[in-house]
């Protein structure tokens, strides 16, 4: 049985289990049984290699202790051992156990088991032991293409797709900072790990020859998410990605964390993410920011963060929505900062569909270098390839399609003398985006207004624009509320 059918045949029995509610459950359900699989998988490979090779989990609760026997526990005694003695084991593991334990420990604390039926949680306990073996060189790639295929579900699964990045536009983001073997590579909002693992291939590829160098990559990959289960989803990641202790990807909220203790020594090479945009933070957490950058709108705060994490010289390419680059207030105070702090080099607008059916709105990839002032900004349109309409989950985009802009892209050493303006390519000096005050909307001066009749393409816009208007329509919320919020400390005070 082929893996891809083994994890249909798992959700299948999950349907039928009360407890399991929904896509995204039945996700979180899977990924932290198949994270102690996989783990046990690991654990006997560095057992073959490793004499001294010590689990930080208790031997009663590994999987191959629990779980390997199909004959094993079943009905109400699975069901009351996973619920009273493998999560709380796991979740209060003793850091003494080292620095692997930290990590389970930190992937269990918001884990759940939502399956009730026990009968049923041995059918699928025996399915993963049966159909999944991580230690058999075929089975390991054919399951990091299957894992990939999980998360793309998410992007069915309400709003969990936020933390689906399209793996073309991870490829070629990364593909263009070329993140090298020394250099500290960070995403600040991981979601699923997709930036990271696109991150290690690339260094694997281009940059690691021997023992050493791999050790120098386990050291370099650093993310931090916010939610349990995209941080679950990203430490397996990391561990199907072969980084043995994925301690650096942390379970926390990056913005919680006054903006002005970040410090130089803890300043990265590269930066790649696509922060959540659409959405606000909390109450108070505008305030771990200086004045002038204070709004709810986290996009905005994670990248006035970005420019200041980044060291002299360090790289990034970010995926924003077109919201961040015509908005004004803060977010012009922002697009100053960046301009003035980094050369904004490139930004490649992308067609609409490319994040669907997560959201229609139109996105951006914005590459920058820190360090020196920008004097022009180049664009550059990604079109349709021929015959798309739009993008779907049948026809996603792939990364051949950036074949064009890499041949185009030339050298930032030499000011990107090798450019030239296309039909798809225009450059836009700094004075005139001072002059449109940092208004960074600018369309493609080579095409003509183009009016479609067509009733999709124009269902299309009208979704989009809808979206858009909620997108502006949460923004005002937000400074709404601020104002309110300020004017009432105010005459109370």
């Amino acid at each position: 049985m082929s893996i891809s059918t083994t994890i249909k045949s798992i959700q299948d029995i999950m349907r039928k289990d009360v407890g399991v509610d929904g896509d995204a459950q039945r996700i979180g359900q899977l990924v932290w049984m198949l994270f102690l699989k996989i783990y046990d998988d690991r654990e006997q490979e560095w057992e073959l290699f490793n004499d001294d090779y010590r689990s930080p989990i208790p031997e009663e609760l590994r999987w191959r202790s629990w779980a390997a026997d199909p004959e094993g526990i079943t009905g109400d005694e699975l069901k009351q051992f996973i619920d009273n003695q493998l999560f709380p084991g796991l979740q209060d593991l003793s850091v003494d156990r080292g620095q692997n334990a930290v990590v389970i420990r930190s992937v269990f604390e918001d884990a759940y088991n939502y399956m009730k039926s026990g009968q049923l949680l041995r059918q699928v306990v025996n399915k993963i032991t049966e159909g999944i073996d991580f230690n058999q060189s075929q089975q390991r790639h054919a399951f990091g293409d299957m894992y990939e295929q999980i998360l793309k579900d998410l992007q069915s699964a309400g709003n969990a797709g936020e933390f689906y990045t399209p793996r073309a536009v991870t490829e070629f983001m990364v593909n263009r900072v070329d993140p090298k073997l020394k250099e500290d590579v960070l995403d600040p909002a991981c979601g699923t790990g997709g930036f990271l693992t696109c991150a290690i291939e690339h260094k694997r590829k281009h940059y690691v020859k021997t023992p050493k160098d791999e050790q120098r990559l386990q050291q370099s990959i650093y993310g931090w998410e916010k939610k349990p289960l995209p941080h679950l989803l990203a430490t397996t990641n990391m561990i199907l990605h072969g980084i043995e202790v994925p301690s650096q990807i942390r379970h926390d909220n990056t913005l919680n964390r006054p903006y002005r203790d970040w410090g130089k020594s803890e300043r990265v090479d590269v930066i790649v993410a696509n922060p959540p945009f659409g959405g606000t933070e909390e109450d108070g957490i505008e305030n771990n920011f200086p004045a002038e950058f204070r709004t709810r709108e986290t996009a905005d705060l994670f990248m006035a963060l970005f420019i200041r994490l980044l060291k002299e010289r360090g790289r990034a390419a970010v995926v924003l929505p077109d919201g961040f680059l015509f908005g004004e207030g803060m977010k012009t105070r922002l697009k100053e900062k960046l301009l003035t702090e980094c050369n904004l080099h490139t930004i490649v607008r992308l067609p609409n569909g490319v994040f669907n059916p997560y959201t229609g709105i139109k996105t951006n990839l914005l590459f920058f270098t820190k360090g020196q002032p920008t004097t022009d900004v180049w664009y550059y349109e990604h079109p349709y390839p021929s015959g798309y309409k739009s993008y779907s989950k049948t026809k996603p985009m792939k990364f051949e399609e950036f074949q064009a802009e890499i041949d185009w892209w030339g050298n930032e050493a030499d000011g990107f003398e090798s450019r030239q303006e296309t039909e798809q390519a225009w450059k836009v000096s700094l004075e005139e985006i001072q002059a449109r005050n940092y208004n960074l909307d600018i369309k493609n001066p080579h095409v003509g207004e183009h009016v479609s009749h067509d009733p999709d393409e124009l269902l299309a816009q009208y979704q989009t624009q809808q979206q858009e208007i909620q997108v502006l329509r949460d923004q005002l919320k937000g400074i709404l509320a601020e104002a309110l919020t300020g004017r009432g400390s105010k005459s109370n005070g």
